[in-house]
């Protein structure tokens, strides 16, 4: 049996995503001791609340307890009154942030700040918000460069999925030539409601009701989810330095169910695809509904299924997709990072 090291972690956010983390810490502690040596023991909470800290540690059950029953975090004992995250993150004792607040396009935050002071102290940083990588992608690398701080981000594409760990670690040597992929499960669930003769407003309707999307959609429907996560695809996979601003990008609200129907004849049926493909030395992003065969892989990628596949001139055409309709797996996804880090 390995030595048990305790880790102490921050979790910042506290959404479904960490929430789940922290229900995976109540399942599977044991396991983690036995199998990786490691115990996490959780210092630091945060949501749009405030912070709090207690070094002896959060009881995973009873935190995740208390925000499931609406309580917030400046509720909770050991409030840190008036301190933002990464003011706390400054100078807080601890062995690794999960960062897993809401996306902000705009400034970042909380999530940039955070990963920032974080990575400044050598403190690796795991991180499921989009939106650090999205605007300084090469920053961020810098920074946890020179201070020799682990960053991974696997479930900021496609969850669960390990699309970066493939696309890094796996495809030595290759030229990727292209890729296509399903990274929105959202805008996938609309579009198969849709191509049942439902209109768009209706299958938008009843993913809200669901619980599936946002009260304001804009960022899946739009498309710009899915760009988010090409970005980051085409800086940590492609190795070029890409920003949103170099993304062509159109949504699924100008396709209809008469627009599905007469592709269905046909044999097709449109999805909302991020690309990139090879033009000299970079490539060109684009997200926008495509008509894809219906008995291709994208094609037969449905409801709430992810996908990619990827060309490249040593490994052939590769297929990958995941089921993925709620968030354990994308918190499962920032445990395998949390635990390659830590043993590497």
């Amino acid at each position: 049996m390995n030595p048990v090291r305790t880790i102490d972690t921050a979790l910042i956010g506290l959404g479904n995503v960490n929430r789940n983390f922290l229900r995976i810490l109540e399942m599977k502690e044991a396991e983690l001791a036995q199998r990786y040596g490691l115990a996490f023991r959780v210092v630091c909470v945060a949501d749009s609340s405030g912070v709090a800290v207690n070094p002896a540690g959060f009881d995973p059950a009873a935190t995740r307890q208390a925000k499931e029953a609406g309580h917030p975090v400046r509720t909770l004992p050991g409030f840190v009154a008036g301190a933002s995250p990464a003011e706390v993150l400054a100078t807080l004792a601890c062995d690794l942030v999960l960062e897993a607040s809401p996306v902000d396009l705009t400034t970042g935050e909380p999530g940039l700040g955070v990963t920032r002071a974080t990575l400044a102290r050598g403190i690796p940083v795991v991180l499921a918000n989009k939106g650090p990588l999205v605007l300084a992608y090469r920053e961020l690398h810098d920074l946890a460069a020179s201070t020799g701080a682990g960053l991974a981000f696997s479930a900021t594409v496609c969850g669960a999925l390990p699309v970066i760990n493939i696309g890094r670690r796996d495809l030595i040597a290759a030229e990727i030539q292209s890729l296509r992929g399903i990274f929105n499960a959202t805008t996938n669930f609309i579009l198969a409601e849709m191509a049942t003769g439902r209109s768009y407003a209706d299958a938008l309707a009843e993913a809200q009701r669901r619980g599936i999307a946002e009260t304001d959609p804009t960022l899946d429907v739009e498309g710009w989810d899915t760009a988010n996560k090409l970005v980051i695809v085409a800086n940590s996979v492609l190795g070029i330095d890409a920003a949103l601003a170099d993304v062509s990008v159109t949504g699924i609200t100008g396709v209809t169910a008469e627009h599905l129907e007469a592709e269905e004849a046909s044999g097709s049926t449109i999805k909302l695809l991020a690309s990139a493909e090879r033009r000299g030395d970079g490539y060109a992003l684009v997200v926008k509904p495509t008509v894809v065969a219906s008995d291709s892989f994208l094609g037969q990628c449905n409801g709430w299924e992810m996908g990619i596949e990827i060309q490249s001139d040593l490994y052939g055409r590769m297929y990958h997709k995941i089921w993925e309709r709620e968030p354990l797996p994308t918190a499962a996804a920032m445990l395998r990072d949390a635990v390659n880090l830590l043993r590497g």
